[in-house]
């Protein structure tokens, strides 16, 4: 099985993996140089916004995003690889769904405050992709990170559903809806006060196709996907999880962790091997708005 594979079932009861070849998690079509949001964009909407502004808004012009691909499609990047020194961005995915709510309330974890700590404590930066519904089950954590200069919060859509069928057995966002539920993660942000907002979308287990991508359009988010997979979902060895990780790191690399602390149980530990190896190697770390305004 797949570390997609794993990961998905693990956060949303799946069921059946498909073949490997179903899913998709690759370049974006087209791509470009990344370039500030123009002004009217920016007038146009801002997830940094005070939660009375409007729906649907997109983020501040400082946060770079790359230009559209072909045909108006979303862009997506996946790491700088024309990075001109050592820097690598650790992303960790905050997934919850609406209908794993139950489950937090007897008890489960699908926070980590404990790996927070260990990055606040390391001085790393990073970026947390958050889906609006953690964001809601946990309003103080999603704004002590947002407010934290160290970190950025992304989005990961509210639902945590496919946004590509067939995708590890998640329920599918219905391709008229895709655009409004990354909107009402957006939304989830502002409601409980978190800030430092930045114009990056995740999909959920890393699938998508040209539909989603022209369906995210109006969102104006750029993609981001990664190069570097930890293979932290369900793992119970951080040693195997941090070399996997040291393994793979470039310049210019984007790493994809887990912030779930049900979902990826060792990653705190793997983070402590891995920061400080990769600094030995000469290696800096920066949040995804960093790395793509360097590329």
């Amino acid at each position: 099985m797949s570390t997609l594979a794993v990961l998905c079932t693990l956060l949303a009861g799946c069921g059946t993996t498909p073949a490997a070849d179903t899913a998709v998690s690759r370049p974006g079509a087209g791509g470009g140089s990344p370039t500030p949001l123009s002004p009217a964009a920016s007038a146009e909407a801002s997830p940094h916004t005070s939660p009375s502004a409007s729906p649907g808004r997109t983020p501040p012009p400082e946060a770079p995003t790359m230009a559209a691909g072909p045909n108006g499609l979303t862009p997506v990047f996946e790491r700088a690889a024309s990075a001109a020194d050592k820097t690598v961005a650790l992303t960790f995915d905050a997934d919850m769904t609406a209908d794993q709510g139950p489950r937090a309330a007897r008890g489960e974890r699908f926070d980590n405050p404990g790996l927070i700590a260990t990055l606040r404590r390391l001085d790393v930066d990073a970026t947390v992709f958050m889906t609006g519904r953690w964001a809601e089950e946990y309003p103080d954590q999603a704004r002590s990170i947002g407010d934290d200069p160290r970190f950025e919060i992304a989005n990961h859509s509210y639902s945590h559903h496919a946004f590509k069928s067939p995708c590890y057995g998640l329920p599918t966002v219905a391709r008229d809806d895709m655009a409004a539920d990354v909107r009402r993660a957006f939304d989830a942000f502002r409601t409980v006060g978190a800030r430092n907002v930045v114009p990056y979308f995740r999909f959920p287990g890393g699938c998508y196709d040209d539909a989603a991508l022209r369906a995210l359009a109006p969102t104006k988010v750029t993609a981001v996907q990664w190069d570097v997979v930890s293979g932290d979902a369900f793992a119970k060895d951080a040693d195997a999880v941090a070399e996997q990780v040291l393994a793979g790191v470039r310049p210019g690399s984007v790493v994809v962790l887990h912030c779930t602390l049900s979902a990826a149980p060792v990653t705190e530990e793997a983070i402590r091997r891995i920061v400080p190896e990769l600094r030995k190697r000469g290696y800096r770390f920066v949040k995804v708005s960093d790395l793509m305004g360097s590329a």
